[in-house]
């Protein structure tokens, strides 16, 4: 596979800007070689919530528009779909895809995914997820194209394209998959299994604003200045992370990616069009989870060892936490922990620690922010 990652000046979302950016990246690894015509393209947008374009939650509707020239150009029939968290049908569906600017895009030719199907995948050489349920509008897919937005994260420490394939699980039934793989590295692993079964021929990054502080949803807008594309997602997301000031130790996919030979140890080793540091930003507000300190690596292995990673990572693990000042009751947090380990009090959350699995689906789905990552006592003091 071609590592090379494109990486290339876009400054805002305007027409002639991002076509001439979007085409430079993709161009510059001949990224559209794989399109030919009466092709069916599938495009796995972020489209986490519905949430405005200008609140860098999701994939920008201009880029998108400017990938469906490119692909109509090339005689490719174009779908674009998602399945955000909560229920995935029509109605909620169409609701996002109009407040995420998404129909746009059918004017340029492409058809928004109106199939809420589901099949079930197995995938035995998987290192964990060896079955699960997939939203399957991707089966008419010849090739499916990843398009991932880079924000920073409250479990993942950052999320991007890696990450973004989570996005096929219906959505109903994510809260499932962080109850089933409740460890973090399970998890990472469960995404890279999805990963390397659908095999993206083509990753991209909507990094001209990105998403900081309290993402990936209820964050602030980062102008960044990029746009990113690769064949080789992993690379990608380690070069992403180096330019929000992340290294591989900051985030989880990219320690599964590393275990499994599949990325190098630092972005500086990766081939990019242009220098990574030309793009850094050097005061990125990124989120320190601490999900997976590998204490027993550090203590020499065995059952000492693994002692040492259990109680480092409930000690200095990161959690939610509710400011009832920003919370407005409406349960959407409680709908949705997986550990049903939140209950209501005078129309204010409570979080059972005692039951919490640290997913922060309460923090990622709240519609105000009112959750947000907060650092243990003891690692305050560290720090």
């Amino acid at each position: 596979m071609n590592s090379t990652v494109a990486i290339e000046r876009c400054c805002d979302y305007s027409v002639s800007e991002t076509s001439r950016a979007m085409r430079a990246a993709i161009q510059s690894i001949d990224g559209l070689d794989f399109v030919k015509p009466g092709m069916r393209v599938g495009i796995k947008l972020n489209l986490v919530a519905a949430a405005k374009p200008e609140r860098a939650a999701t994939t920008h509707p201009e880029l998108v528009c400017r990938l469906v020239e490119m692909l109509r150009e090339k005689g490719a029939e174009v779908i674009l779909g998602d399945s955000p968290g909560g229920l995935y049908n029509e109605v909620a569906l169409n609701h996002i895809y109009s407040v995420c600017g998404m129909n746009v895009a059918e004017k340029m030719g492409a058809k928004l995914n109106r199939n809420f199907g589901v099949a079930d995948g197995s995938y035995p050489e998987a290192t964990i997820a060896k079955s699960f349920q997939y939203t399957s509008w991707l089966d008419q897919c010849d090739a499916i194209i990843n398009f991932a937005k880079l924000k920073s994260h409250g479990m993942m420490g950052m999320s991007c394209a890696a990450k973004n394939m989570f996005g096929v699980i219906p959505g109903v039934t994510k809260p499932q998959y962080h109850y089933r793989f409740p460890d973090i590295n399970q998890f990472s692993d469960m995404i890279l299994d999805l990963d390397t079964y659908f095999k993206p021929v083509l990753s991209l990054v909507d990094a001209v604003v990105g998403m900081e502080g309290n993402g990936p949803t209820a964050g602030k807008p980062r102008p960044i200045g990029a746009i990113l594309a690769s064949r080789d997602m992993h690379a990608m997301d380690l070069v992403c992370a180096a330019m929000i000031g992340l290294s591989k130790e900051d985030v989880p996919t990219l320690q599964a990616a590393y275990r499994r030979g599949l990325i190098p140890e630092k972005a500086d080793r990766i081939a990019t069009t242009n220098k990574i540091s030309d793009y850094m930003v050097g005061d990125f507000e990124t989120l320190e989870t601490h999900n997976s300190l590998l204490f027993s690596d550090q203590v020499g292995g065995g059952k000492v060892g693994k002692l040492f990673e259990k109680l480092g990572s409930n000690v200095l693990r990161a959690q939610p936490k509710v400011h009832p000042q920003e919370c407005i009751g409406c349960k959407q947090c409680k709908n949705v922990c997986p550990a049903k380990a939140i209950t209501m009090e005078n129309n204010i959350p409570v979080i059972a620690r005692g039951k919490c699995i640290k997913c922060f689906c309460c923090q990622e789905f709240c519609p105000k922010g009112a959750i947000k990552v907060s650092k243990s006592l003891l690692m305050r003091l560290i720090k």
